[in-house]
């Protein structure tokens, strides 16, 4: 299994690249999102893989962090989802957007994806919308970006700062909710205080529990 790839990229193309690691050249499909944070031609570049076999094809897809990949497993985990479709689906939404629609069964969202009908939005939400936060609860970990050594190219995105999580509970629980809630972009203090009533309502409930309760509550209303 080949699972992360760095070198040079020798050329590019509307959805993937070959890059020459020295003494074997990888083809690497990419979404539009990943190829558009790519360096020119030359440029040392550096993705996390995951390779489909299939009887007749043997393909590698690249994706410049952790959670992007563990989200691509997921969806094609879902019947009628295939690897393109997957990554179609993170290339229009990325990690966080995909994450948010999946858990608040935003069918409408993962129908904008090409090629997805509303057959199979309807099945990737209802199949995994209990799966999706413990993808989300990977937090700053699954955001750091692959690096090519010494020669940064695709920029690691910054663990952004987290407020202490509140004491009653399971803090460990709440910490996690709150770190993915902050790394999909809701604000600290909506997060913390989304987080604490989810907590309040159930304060046994795990990571996962936490995070869809809390997503509801952020829901905006109307």
């Amino acid at each position: 299994m080949i699972g992360k790839v760095t070198g040079r990229m020798d050329y590019r193309n509307a959805d993937h690249v070959l890059i020459d690691t020295g003494s074997v050249g990888y083809i690497v499909y990419c979404s539009e999102r990943t190829l558009a944070l790519m360096p020119a031609v030359g440029g040392m570049v550096s993705l996390y893989t995951e390779m489909v076999v299939r009887q007749d094809l043997l393909q590698l897809y690249g994706f410049p962090t952790i959670a992007e990949r563990e989200w691509h497993r997921l969806l094609t985990s879902v019947q009628g989802v295939g690897a393109k479709a997957a990554l179609a689906i993170l290339g229009t939404l990325g990690t966080e957007g995909t994450g948010r629609a999946i858990t608040l069964g935003d069918m409408t969202a993962i129908k904008a994806a090409p090629g997805i009908g509303p057959k199979i939005a309807q099945r990737v939400v209802n199949e995994l919308r209990d799966k999706a936060p413990a993808i989300m609860a990977l937090g700053a970990s699954g955001t750091q970006a692959a690096e090519p050594d010494d020669d940064l190219v695709i920029e690691p995105v910054k663990p952004k700062s987290v407020a202490p999580a509140p004491q009653d509970g399971s803090a460990a629980a709440q910490a996690d909710a709150l770190s993915a809630l902050v790394n999909l972009g809701y604000g600290t203090g909506d997060a913390a205080g989304a987080v604490a009533e989810a907590s309040g309502t159930d304060p046994e409930a795990d990571s996962s529990a936490l995070i869809h309760a809390a997503l509801r509550i952020l829901a905006p209303k109307g």
